[in-house]
C-alpha cells in the first residue's frame, strides 16, 4: 500500500480547515489533493482529534502484536 505524504495529524488539520468554513475545492487545491481523497479522509478521520488518533494507533499496534503472538502459539501446537 502506498504511503501517504501526509501524516494523520496533518490530515486532521486539513479536514478541520474545511469544517471551519473553507470550500472543499479550495482546501483540496491548496494542499494538492483530489476531492475523492478528501472525502476518503473524511470518512476515515472525520470527527477525530489528534489525541484520539494517537490512541487508535496505539490500540491497533497492540492488536497486531497480540495477533502475531497468537499465530506463533497456534503454529507451535
Amino acid at each position: 500500500m502506498k504511503k501517504s505524504r501526509y501524516a494523520e495529524s496533518q490530515i486532521v488539520a486539513i479536514l478541520k480547515e474545511a469544517d471551519a468554513g473553507k470550500k472543499v475545492a479550495e482546501v483540496c487545491r491548496e494542499h494538492g489533493i483530489s476531492q475523492p481523497t478528501y472525502y476518503n479522509w473524511k470518512s476515515k478521520y472525520g470527527g477525530l482529534g489528534v489525541s484520539e488518533l494517537k490512541r487508535i494507533k496505539e490500540l491497533e499496534a497492540d492488536h497486531a502484536k497480540l495477533k502475531r503472538m497468537y499465530a506463533d502459539l497456534a503454529m507451535e501446537s
